[in-house]
C-alpha cells in the first residue's frame, strides 16, 4: 500500500494532499457529522491549495492535470479518513463546459471555478419518478425569447445549498416528439444565487451519512438562453460524457477508504490482545482483512487501466462501470473487516470507524448502482440483449 514508492507519477501531489489533509482530523469530521455540517475550511483549503482546479487547464488559471491526478488527489482524502464527497463533483462537473461549453462560458466561468470565487458543486439530474432512467426526467425548459423557463423537480441534488452553479439537465423537446429517447435533453449553467427564492427551491434531505444532499423545486425559473451550454437537444450526451470520469473519480475514493480501514484493521489487531496474543494472530481476524486487501489491489488495478484508457483518449466504459463495482465493493469489505477487527469500539464515535462505514456504503449504490453496472457488462461487453 505504500503509493509513494516505484514510478508513482503523482507520488509528490500525494504527499501534499496528505499533508493538507493532517490539518483536519477525525474530531473536525466528527464535529461537522454531529451537526450536518459542510466543511467549509476544509473545501476553501483544497480551492487554495489548486486541488480543485486540477483538472481546469492552465489558461483557464487551473493545473492542467490528467484525470490520474485528480483520482490520486481524492485516494489520498479518503485514505487520510476525510471526505471529498463535499467537493469532488466540480472536477467532473466541469468537464461539460470545458468540452462543450462556448469560449464565453469557458471564459465567464472556468477561470472563477479554479480561484474559488464560484462553487459549480452542483449537479441536478435524477428525479423523484425517474432514478436513473434520466431520459423520462420531467423537468421542462420552455424557450420564450432570450431565457428558459424551466419547470420541474429534482432529488439527491448534493451540495446546493453551497454551490453557486448548478449544471441542469431538462427536457426542451417533449419525448413524444423525439426520434430517440436521448434526444430533446438540454443541459444549462444555473446562477443558484440569483435563482434562489426567484423559482428556485432549495430542500435539504437528511440522510444515514453526512452529505448535504438536497431536493429542489424549479417553478418558472428563468435561466438566460446564453446559458444553455452546446447545441440545444444533445444535452444527454454532453452530461454522458463526464460519467466515465465520475465513475473512476469515485473509484479512486473507495480505494482510499480501503487503505483507510486495512491500515486501522491491521494496526489495531497487532495492537489488541486477548487471551495472551494479539488478535491478529488468529485466522479468524486476520484472513478478512488479508482477502479485502487483494481485493482492493485488484480493483485499483483496474481502475489505473480505466484512467490510462481515459488519458489515451480511448473508450473506457468496461474499465470505468467494472472498476466502480470492483473499487466499492473492496471499501465495503475492508470497511466490514475493520469493524469486526474493533469490535465494540468500532462502533464507538470517537474511533471514526461508524462514520466512515457509512460513507463507504454509498458507493454501491452511487453515483450508478451495482445492477446497472451488471447490466452495461451484459449487454455492452459481452453482447446479451438489452435487459431494461
Amino acid at each position: 500500500m505504500d503509493h509513494t514508492a516505484g514510478q508513482d507519477p503523482h507520488a509528490e501531489i500525494r504527499e501534499e494532499v496528505r499533508k493538507l489533509c493532517s490539518r483536519f482530523p477525525g474530531e473536525y469530521w466528527r464535529e461537522l457529522d454531529r451537526e450536518r455540517g459542510y466543511p467549509t475550511a476544509f473545501v476553501n483549503a483544497l480551492t487554495e491549495a489548486g486541488y480543485l482546479g486540477a483538472l481546469i487547464p492552465e489558461e483557464f488559471g487551473g493545473a492542467g492535470l490528467p484525470l490520474s491526478a485528480a483520482a490520486a488527489i481524492l485516494e489520498e482524502i479518503h485514505a487520510a479518513g476525510s471526505n471529498a464527497a463535499a467537493c469532488h463533483a466540480q472536477m467532473y462537473i466541469m468537464g461539460t463546459i470545458l468540452k462543450h461549453g462556448s469560449p464565453e462560458q469557458k471564459k465567464q466561468y472556468l477561470p472563477k471555478i479554479a480561484t474559488g470565487e464560484l462553487r459549480l458543486q452542483a449537479f441536478g439530474v435524477t428525479e423523484p419518478t425517474s432514478g436513473t432512467d434520466t431520459t423520462a426526467l420531467r423537468t421542462v425548459a420552455r424557450r420564450e425569447g432570450d431565457n428558459y423557463i424551466i419547470n420541474g423537480q429534482k432529488i439527491w441534488t448534493s451540495r446546493a445549498e453551497h454551490s453557486d452553479l448548478m449544471l441542469l439537465l431538462a427536457r426542451t423537446t417533449p419525448r413524444d416528439q423525439v426520434a430517440k429517447r436521448t434526444d430533446g435533453l438540454s443541459t444549462f449553467i444555473v446562477d443558484m444565487k440569483a435563482a434562489l427564492g426567484n423559482g428556485l427551491t432549495i430542500r435539504p434531505i437528511r440522510t444515514m451519512m453526512n452529505h448535504n444532499t438536497t431536493e429542489v423545486f424549479f417553478d418558472n425559473m428563468v435561466v438566460p438562453a446564453a446559458n444553455l451550454v452546446g447545441i440545444e437537444g444533445k444535452g444527454f450526451r454532453y452530461i454522458l460524457d463526464g460519467m466515465n470520469a465520475e465513475r473512476m473519480l469515485i473509484s479512486a475514493e473507495c480505494v482510499g477508504d480501503a487503505r483507510w480501514f486495512i491500515e486501522k484493521a491491521v494496526a489495531y489487531s497487532k495492537e489488541r490482545v486477548l487471551f495472551g496474543r494479539p488478535i491478529g494472530q488468529n485466522q479468524g481476524v486476520q484472513f478478512p482483512i488479508a482477502k479485502a486487501y487483494a481485493q482492493m489491489r485488484a480493483a485499483e488495478a483496474l481502475l489505473n487501466k480505466g484512467l490510462a484508457k481515459f488519458e489515451r483518449g480511448e473508450n473506457c466504459g468496461e474499465e470505468a462501470n467494472m472498476g466502480k463495482m470492483m473499487c466499492a465493493e473492496a471499501s465495503w469489505s475492508a470497511a466490514e473487516a475493520c469493524i469486526q477487527t474493533h469490535g465494540g469500539f468500532g462502533f464507538a464515535e470517537e474511533y471514526d470507524i461508524e462514520r466512515k462505514y457509512r460513507e463507504a456504503r454509498l458507493y454501491q449504490v452511487a453515483p450508478i448502482s451495482t445492477n446497472l453496472v451488471l447490466s452495461y457488462v451484459g449487454e455492452h461487453v459481452l453482447g446479451m440483449p438489452r435487459s431494461y
